[in-house]
């Protein structure tokens, strides 16, 4: 940041506001007189203040600013039948077809394997797509699968204390039961865990396991049937059909933008996964 109104470096303060579109010009200097913006973790008040767009960090009421307009964000909900991949080597459907109106070359964040559907985010924006992925930086993510068998409230305990798979133990953050739809007397007889019809569970994990939301099901005796992920941190899937993509809201851009600051204040475990087209794990 440079400094007060006698400089002539740099670009005024609430310029760059109206130029993020955040608020008009005469908005934006109202916020500034009223301390609601922050330079670099620093209140500014001084309408003169001029910042580098470049390199200082902004926010507004504790959100973060988007200023650097050479990265885009996506959001994609991913039909069943599509790899998480920019180009599969085997041939099969993968992302670039959701990805062609947007002239800059954007990576998926993370992966969700081919018969999961669900919220997906594709940027070129490296350093957010670090914190996304990484499991050390905590980023939940909510998945609604359909499992066979009628779920009970033990069950939903038993995957918020912890199950153990073979590559050791995992627990949900948060688990509900949605519904249960009861299969025939018979099978619902059949078994005492009460294994007949379907049900719906909302599961909320941090883990970046592969096939951990499946693996964890089939452990508690109900396979998954379907799965989708309805949510990525502050993202929102919402109406979003399946296979079609666009670009974040200002508030959604904020949001991720809050998150990955908030972030990189901690150290993150060593071996990030690259969220391009490397082995990272799918959900």
């Amino acid at each position: 940041m440079t400094g007060g109104s006698e400089s002539t470096e740099g670009v005024r303060l609430q310029k760059v506001l109206a130029n993020a579109g955040v608020a008009s010009r005469r908005v934006a200097e109202n916020l500034i007189v009223e301390g609601r913006v922050r330079v670099n973790g620093q209140v500014v008040t001084e309408l003169g203040s001029r910042i580098d767009p470049e390199k200082d960090l902004v926010d507004v009421d504790g959100t973060a600013v988007q200023l650097d307009q050479s990265k885009r964000y996506v959001m994609l909900n991913k039909p069943t039948g599509v790899v998480s991949s920019m180009k599969d080597d085997r041939g099969r459907p993968d992302l670039r077809r959701f990805t062609k109106e947007w002239p800059e070359r954007l990576y998926n964040v993370g992966r969700l394997d081919a018969e999961t559907s669900g919220l997906l985010v594709l940027t070129n924006d490296g350093e957010l797509a670090h914190v996304l992925a990484h499991p050390s930086f905590g980023v939940t993510k909510v998945y609604i699968a359909k499992v066979e068998g009628r779920v009970t409230p033990q069950t939903i305990q038993r995957l918020t204390r912890g199950v153990e798979l073979e590559d050791g133990p995992i627990a949900a953050d948060k688990a509900r039961l949605l519904s249960t739809s009861t299969g025939s007397a018979t099978e619902v007889r059949s078994t005492s865990s009460g294994t007949g019809g379907e049900s719906l569970v909302e599961l909320t994990l941090h883990s970046g396991r592969n096939r951990i939301v499946r693996r964890m099901l089939a452990e508690v005796g109900h396979p998954v049937v379907e799965l989708v992920r309805r949510q990525f941190g502050p993202l929102h899937l919402g109406t979003l059909p399946a296979g079609r993509a666009r670009e974040l809201t200002k508030v959604e851009r904020g949001a991720l933008l809050t998150l990955s600051r908030q972030a990189t204040s901690s150290t993150p475990e060593e071996g990030a996964p690259d969220t391009r087209d490397g082995d990272t794990p799918a959900d």
